[in-house]
């Protein structure tokens, strides 16, 4: 049973598509806010539930790194048929989730918020327990409540299962020796603050793209859950700034095209000659 407001979400809007990717034990409903300002400046914005969460913990543990990938597969190809291009946005293991999306599938801009490469040592992995000692074993789950977001953002899982971690440390190693593919301009976003996902991640992810465009967003008075935090205005804001570049660097080429087809046009078309009262004049079909 899904809990409430765990629900996949579309918001539609124009050309440009937005694949939304939410994190580990995380739900829709986190990228909600993020969500609405993209669509408020054009955008189609989708945000798929992805497998083993927004049901319960238990549901968790029987799915893996593979599952988690096919939901942000299944929603890439839901906003294929609604738009025309496509640029993805995930947050903390949603980012890894995007950045394999984007080795591997035609996407124009990727956003990282909060990408967990590296995981803070105040999270306790080291006491992680083997993978064959995590099963049916569960970690409670430590989350500050924030107080000015809508109360469905606050909506979480109360523990973790063992075995979806050691999912998640696995996939993070896949995820690495996939940059080099990442050829998409690419923002990565992270807090100085942050104490689940090390900032030493932004640096080894922007070393190791593949992509000529890289920009980076500091931010120093949240924590991993940026875009709910103090300054996800000036996430926002940077965001959709990020995007319109894209958006204009495809209207300036599709006015290039359209000058070049009309230059082709005017060399290729039989002139026509149309009598006026004095004259002749040459124009073009």
């Amino acid at each position: 049973m899904i809990i409430e407001g765990a629900e996949s979400f579309l918001l539609p809007g124009g050309s440009h598509g937005v694949l939304l990717l939410h994190g580990f034990t995380g739900m829709p409903t986190e990228l909600r806010l993020l969500a609405e300002a993209l669509q408020g400046a054009g955008h189609t914005v989708l945000c798929p539930r992805l497998a083993g969460h927004g049901t319960s913990p238990e549901d968790l543990a029987h799915t893996d790194a593979e599952n988690w990938y096919d939901s942000a597969l299944d929603g890439y190809a839901l906003l294929r048929g609604l738009a025309s291009r496509i640029s993805v946005i995930g947050h903390s293991m949603g980012a890894l989730l995007a950045l394999r999306l984007a080795a591997e599938k035609n996407i124009e801009r990727v956003v990282t918020l909060a990408a967990p490469v590296f995981i803070d040592e105040g999270r306790g992995m080291k006491h992680l327990p083997p993978r064959c000692e995590c099963v049916g074993k569960f970690h409670p789950k430590m989350r500050s409540h924030l107080r000015d977001v809508p109360e469905l953002c606050n909506v979480t899982y109360d523990k973790m299962p063992l075995v979806a971690v050691h999912e998640l440390v696995d996939f993070i190693e896949r995820v690495k020796a996939l940059l080099p593919r990442v050829g998409a301009p690419i923002l990565l976003v992270h807090s100085l603050h942050d104490h689940t996902a090390h900032r030493r991640s932004l640096r080894y992810i922007y070393d190791h793209v593949g992509a000529a465009h890289k920009e980076v967003l500091w931010l120093v008075r949240s924590g991993h859950l940026v875009m709910l935090d103090a300054e996800r205005g000036t996430l926002f804001r940077r965001t959709l700034r990020f995007f319109w570049k894209e958006n204009r660097e495809n209207r300036e080429g599709n006015d290039l095209c359209n000058m070049k087809e009309a230059a082709q046009a005017r060399n290729t078309a039989s002139p026509v000659v149309r009598r006026t009262p004095s004259d002749f004049i040459w124009t073009f079909s």
